[in-house]
């Protein structure tokens, strides 16, 4: 089905699935149900909203964590050709104002979470004119009430939408250097959500675990989830989810690798637990829910060891590969074809090639651009092809498979090139270390580890730094003498980590 706009696809929501469940989440200790109706009626009535506020076409930001108000505010501003801003919920107040006014924003949007952005909002980003709470049930002097706004504004809703036209702009949460704010339009975000077919039955339960403000889950849990026909579950905190798991009951689900990483600590666990023979799949049944088959893993690198460790407790993981600038799936595993190690298979919509070993790619998913970045626009895309900054190649049959990135290359006195990901990838099998980054120490290859302390007390491990030389001196002992780890930092505390759960890079 030729869909090209977020538009086309919530009113094909609607036409196909109507009173199916579209989102459940929880309202204090009940299950709140909206079904797609309700979706399509609720983003008309925002867009309305909009029209009698005079925002329509601007703007406008949403500022909060994976809600059913965040989600029909993003539908009610993109369906009546604004420009949807998501914000990180988590960065400090005057990172939020600045991100703002770079992306002359000029609504807000807010949970109040974070009413504190909104207290200080007037203030230091004067062209914002109007300011939302989604969860305020009255209007104040200030302040307007999301809740109010769809009570008052419900109709029908039209206005015509160009495929080509901006849709988001998403600030890249960025492991070095200034975030950037990627555009993206609407045939961007629609082409990488349809397709790929992965023939996930209509009602399928998922439940959505990543920050909405990421595109990752934008994309592929809430897009895709719409176009699909899935139920979606709203996780409500990450210090809930095993909880939550039993209550939604989802068959599948999006992660980054380190959630895959603890989850597997927990399945690891729950067998120590149990009684002997008990099958891992009964375990994992508990543990998680009862009904969870799919995990699609993103974001991140994951070791592919985690798709045959999953595997023995009856889940099947989907490793993809992409980034916020192709909207983001450049690739995909599925379940009929998967190739171990690779990052899957080249999306549908996208090709690519290798320039200086760096990944090139091109398709309908790349971005428009930097929104008033030219010259950082200009160095990322070539005649259309975006430049990944990753190295990797593409085998004969079109899977992908990612060696590292090339800012963070290594290059050694003697002219040899060394990944640090390849490194990293390597040692982080080793149960000993939960955290590490490799990177060049003043001409040598450096190592700083966070070691898993639960598994080195459990183990009677008493002397940490010895344990870990001896890590580092097993490994040296298989590698080249220019891949050798020379220099070991064990460090206390857990690194200092983007949004996206990934280590930043100094």
């Amino acid at each position: 089905m030729e869909l090209h706009t977020l538009q086309e696809i919530i009113r094909h929501g609607v036409e196909t699935y109507g009173d199916q469940a579209a989102f459940r989440y929880k309202v204090k200790k009940s299950i709140e149900e909206k079904t797609y109706t309700q979706v399509y009626k609720d983003s008309m009535a925002f867009s309305r909203a909009l029209e009698v506020l005079g925002k329509q076409g601007k703007h406008i930001a949403l500022l909060g964590t994976t809600t059913y108000a965040w989600i029909i505010s993003y539908f009610g501003t993109t369906n009546s050709a604004g420009t949807a801003v998501p914000i990180d919920a988590q960065l400090p107040a005057e990172a939020i104002w600045e991100l703002l006014n770079r992306a002359d924003v000029e609504m807000l949007v807010y949970d109040e979470i974070r009413a504190d952005v909104a207290a200080g909002v007037r203030e230091h980003c004067p062209q914002i004119s109007c300011v939302v709470s989604m969860q305020a049930e009255q209007d104040s002097d200030v302040v307007l009430s999301f809740n109010q706004l769809l009570q008052n504004n419900q109709g029908n809703f039209f206005t015509q939408i160009q495929p080509d036209q901006l849709c988001t702009i998403l600030f890249t949460s960025g492991t070095t250097g200034k975030s950037k704010g990627v555009m993206l339009s609407h045939r961007n975000l629609a082409d990488n959500a349809i397709s790929q077919d992965m023939k996930i039955p209509a009602g399928t339960v998922s439940m959505t675990l990543l920050p909405i403000n990421h595109v990752y889950c934008l994309t592929m849990d809430i897009i895709k989830g719409l176009y699909t026909g899935i139920t979606i579950c709203i996780n409500d905190s990450i210090m809930r989810v095993q909880k939550n798991l039993t209550i939604f009951q989802p068959e599948i689900i999006l992660l980054v690798p380190m959630i895959i990483e603890s989850l597997y600590a927990k399945l690891r666990e729950a067998v120590n637990q149990a009684p002997e023979n008990t099958p891992k799949e009964m375990i994992a049944r508990t543990a998680l829910g009862g009904r969870l088959k799919t995990i699609c893993s993103g974001g991140a690198y994951l070791d592919p060891e985690y798709v045959d460790r999953f595997k023995e407790f009856g889940i099947t993981i989907l490793q993809g590969y992409g980034m916020t600038e192709c909207s983001p799936v450049i690739s995909s595993n599925l379940e009929w074809a998967n190739k171990k190690g690779s990052v899957g298979k080249l999306m549908p919509n996208c090709q690519a090639k290798v320039v200086d070993d760096e990944l090139w790619v091109k398709g309908s998913s790349v971005m428009l651009g930097y929104y008033k970045m030219p010259q950082e626009t200009a160095e990322t895309l070539e005649d259309g092809w975006l430049k990944t900054g990753d190295l990797g190649y593409v085998d004969e049959e079109n899977y992908v498979y990612i060696t590292g990135r090339k800012k963070n290359l290594i290059i050694l006195a003697n002219g040899e090139n060394v990944s640090p990901e390849e490194l990293e990838n390597h040692l982080n099998r080793d149960e000993r270390i939960k955290e590490i980054l490799v990177r060049d120490k003043n001409g040598v290859i450096e190592a700083e580890i966070f070691p898993d302390m639960e598994y080195a007390q459990k183990a009677g491990i008493s002397n940490i730094q010895e344990e870990l030389q001896k890590v580092i001196d097993e490994f040296n002992a298989a590698m080249p003498v220019y891949k050798r780890i020379h220099h070991l930092v064990v460090r206390d505390s857990e690194f200092v980590k983007t949004t996206a759960k990934k280590i930043k890079r100094f």
